[in-house]
């Protein structure tokens, strides 16, 4: 069933909006966020109930959905959301995703996550192959301001909290033109990437941690190995799989 989801939105993605790029990132980006929602939604009437209680957790798939919401508002910044027939598109998948997510992270936390995990590969992939195909122009394009705002001068604890194989401030973007920007959303994928990989360790529930709890470790070597290889791997197969160049 998770593939099945995946592979709706990449058909979506792919057909209806091989030619419109900026839209084809908006809808991505507005679908791309709720699982994240669905997440902490299970996670705060867990605490509610006194069930389970891992502020960590809440703090850092909001951290996620505060990374992916800049994404949008680059997206509408470069006029992504211009016509209402993709906001309607962006709108609704995101309504269903999100009632799905929720009833899958209530059965089984692990799947919901590989199904982000995928999402987020999809979104690495796509930015990669757009980088590849259109960066000279890019690089002769300015940044958005809301781009400058939000890698220069914005929250940056936030911007460090959803990266979990990283120390804090390790990671701080150049942001001089365009391509710049792209370059550091891409980037931003395969940290939620490795995000998501982490969550799925059969310990994770004692061991994952926000960046920022004192008690936080860094992932050992091997598990941070075994992360690369799966990245690049599911990366591989979606280049083989995925038939449509955008253009």
């Amino acid at each position: 069933m998770i593939r099945l989801l995946v592979n709706i939105l990449e058909f979506i993605l792919n057909y209806f909006y091989r030619d419109r790029l900026y839209p084809r990132f908006y809808v991505l980006e507005t679908v791309a966020r709720v699982p994240y929602f669905a997440f902490t939604s299970v996670l705060h009437l867990y605490e509610t109930m006194g069930w389970w209680r891992k502020a960590d957790w809440l703090k850092v798939h909001f951290a996620e959905s505060w990374n992916e919401l800049h994404h949008l508002l680059i997206m509408e910044s470069m006029g992504g959301n211009q016509y209402w027939i993709d906001r309607f598109v962006a709108h609704t998948g995101a309504f269903v995703y999100y009632w799905i997510l929720v009833f899958v992270y209530v059965l089984t936390p692990s799947s919901a996550y590989h199904f982000m995990q995928m999402i987020e590969e999809h979104a690495h992939h796509t930015y990669d192959t757009f980088l590849k195909q259109h960066g000279d122009e890019l690089k002769n394009l300015p940044a958005p301001q809301v781009a400058v705002n939000y890698y220069l001068e914005g929250d940056l604890y936030m911007f460090d909290e959803f990266q979990t194989t990283r120390t804090p401030e390790e990671r701080r973007p150049k942001i001089e033109n365009l391509y710049d920007v792209f370059v550091a959303i891409r980037d931003d994928e395969m940290e939620h990437v490795k995000t998501m990989v982490a969550c799925q360790r059969p310990d994770a529930q004692l061991t994952f941690k926000s960046p920022h709890n004192s008690e936080a470790k860094l992932l050992p070597e091997s598990i941070k190995v075994a992360i690369e290889k799966s990245s690049e791997d599911l990366a591989r197969e979606a280049t083989e799989k995925e038939p449509v160049a955008m253009s």
